[in-house]
């Protein structure tokens, strides 16, 4: 797991910092102050394309909707097929939320 190369003081305090936000409103906010537009877009343009491949939509598809590369699709794939769950755990959980 790629994640235990990260762990760290630093790393602990974002996450603890994010997960101390209280609403939609106050993560537009930090994340504004965090992260570059382009940074944010990318994040979200990731769980997007996730959301299509699970849905079973195809490279050319998620390309053209999204604007994301064949490679950036691809890393999420592979991170689906692969990864900790993660992407289908969040997804989950935000159409149990109907968001």
């Amino acid at each position: 797991m790629q994640i235990d190369k990260l762990k760290g003081k630093e790393l602990d305090q974002l996450f603890n910092a994010i997960l101390s936000l209280n609403d939609l409103e106050e993560c537009y906010r930090f994340f504004d102050d965090l992260c570059t537009v382009n940074e944010i877009q990318s994040l979200a343009q990731r769980l997007e394309v996730a959301r299509m491949l699970e849905e079973g939509k195809t490279y050319h598809m998620i390309e053209k909707e999204t604007g994301a590369s064949t490679a950036t699709i691809s890393r999420v794939k592979r991170c689906l097929n692969y990864g900790n769950d993660a992407y289908s755990m969040a997804l989950g959980r935000l159409k149990e939320k109907d968001v």
